[in-house]
């Protein structure tokens, strides 16, 4: 009898060689020797070149995706009598390449840390297209975003917008701001994604934004933007938004009594297809539901269409990103409910965490040889010493799987490198970038002796002079 708490087991499919399309970077395929391709670049010349684990990007296929996401978003919303702006979200994953690739693309860039804030900065961005959020900038952060001039900063708590503003005035600039609410809209996700609860840690109750826009509209050194509002992630379809569109209108005309309101910041959040199970709404629909919402709303209450702003990161670079492993040892495990093959690869949690943080499903393929053999279930682990490090609980392989294949996970585009880390001393892996059949290293790995150049513990290479 199967165990009724087991997560679902996926059919197997007729091909184990197969590669769902809209998991898969839409560019993926296999050569004549059936080796999955990214970019045109087998896997197999990928790994003998950079190594594994490996993150790879199609570059192509991220600008794509980030022009045809602000061009449908700008197109919806013109029909609606307004316009809308594309933040990237870069917690998704930041580096100066990134930034450059969705400035290149017309987009703005949102940050939540000063560290992010100088990635963007040293890939050459304006401060005034960038946005700043996050639930505890230092002051610190908040001086430096000021200082340099950033686009708006988000105030996320009373405390904070006392912080900004007296930065502001200390360097006699008026500051644009937005404020962070909460709907009380739920997305039906993962409950640490689930963002819009009451009881967590981002924002402000709705409620509560009329008695903080009139003490932000009292400080001559804020200039307030409007609401800013997100409601969680992988959201599949626009209800969700909608609903929390309608509630922010609402205040928003309100707000409109005592000022200029002119933006309304919806946020991100919308989801990808991880596995061939997910069925997410066309971006192209949840635009145009959104702007329809936005725009009824506004008529009904005889307002203007606020211009909206949005934040989608990993819907633009989430699915042209994969994960390259090597194989390094392949166990059958008979339990109660059958046989499941465990095979193990040269990374796990430390370069994709997500599935240990929230049980999140990956897809994964052979990537360096084609195969006639059945499918057979496995569970692609990692090297870690932790019995959660998982990397795809539950998908198919050929049964004729070995130590040395290749292990191509989709979809990893998104989250894994910013989440990375260095448990059990494993270095993060290089991040490779393909556009036109070109492959370039984008983020280096790193290597022991990175490692061991942060330990005190050891001493610093003497220098020649000093002998």
């Amino acid at each position: 009898m199967a165990d009724p708490a087991a997560p679902p087991v996926p059919p197997a499919p007729a091909d184990a060689d197969s590669l769902a399309p809209g998991v898969w970077p839409a560019g993926a395929g296999r050569d004549a020797e059936g080796a999955i391709t990214i970019g045109g670049i087998p896997a197999p010349a990928l790994a003998a070149r950079f190594g594994t684990p490996l993150y790879v990007l199609d570059e192509d296929e991220v600008r794509e995706r980030a022009h045809r996401i602000r061009t449908v978003f700008e197109d919806a919303f013109e029909l609606a009598g307004g316009e809308a702006v594309v933040y990237y979200a870069g917690k998704a994953f930041l580096s100066t390449e990134i930034v450059r690739w969705m400035l290149a693309e017309g987009l703005r860039v949102d940050v939540c840390t000063g560290g992010e804030l100088e990635v963007a900065l040293a890939a050459g961005a304006d401060a005034g297209r960038l946005g700043f959020h996050g639930n505890n900038k230092s002051l610190v952060e908040i001086e430096r975003a000021v200082e340099v001039g950033v686009g708006t900063i988000v105030l996320d708590s009373p405390i904070e917008l006392e912080r900004v503003a007296e930065a502001a005035e200390r360097a006699g600039v008026v500051q644009p701001v937005r404020l962070r609410v909460v709907s009380g809209v739920h997305a039906h996700t993962h409950e640490f994604l689930a963002t819009a609860h009451e009881d967590q840690k981002f924002g402000v109750p709705l409620a509560l934004a009329p008695e903080l826009v009139e003490r932000i509209r009292e400080r001559p050194s804020l200039d307030f933007l409007g609401l800013h509002c997100h409601i969680g992630s992988q959201i599949f379809d626009d209800g969700g938004f909608a609903e929390s569109a309608r509630r922010l209108i609402e205040v928003h005309a309100a707000l409109l009594e005592g000022g200029a309101v002119p933006e309304l910041n919806l946020g991100g959040g919308f989801g990808i297809a991880y596995t061939a199970a997910d069925d997410p709404t066309p971006i192209e629909t949840i635009a145009a539901g959104m702007a329809a919402a936005v725009g009824r709303e506004c008529h009904d209450r005889g307002i203007p269409v606020p211009r909206i702003a949005i934040e989608p990161g990993r819907w633009i670079v989430g699915p042209p990103g994969v994960t390259l492993y090597t194989v390094g040892t392949v166990k059958p495990v008979t339990t109660e409910h059958g046989v499941r093959t465990y095979v193990s690869v040269d990374g796990g949690m430390s370069d994709n965490a997500r599935p240990a943080l929230y049980q999140a499903d990956y897809s994964v393929r052979l990537g360096n040889r084609s195969s006639r053999a059945a499918p057979a279930l496995v569970r692609v682990v990692g090297k870690h010493c932790e019995s959660g490090d998982i990397v795809v609980d539950a998908d198919h392989l050929p049964a004729d799987v070995v130590p040395g294949d290749l292990a191509v996970v989709a979809a990893t585009g998104a989250y894994c490198r910013s989440l990375a880390s260095n448990y059990n001393h494993v270095g993060r892996p290089a991040v490779v970038a393909i556009s036109s059949g070109e492959a370039r290293v984008i983020v280096r790995g790193e290597t022991v002796a990175d490692l061991l150049a942060l330990d005190a513990g050891i001493p610093a290479p003497t220098k020649p002079e000093e002998a």
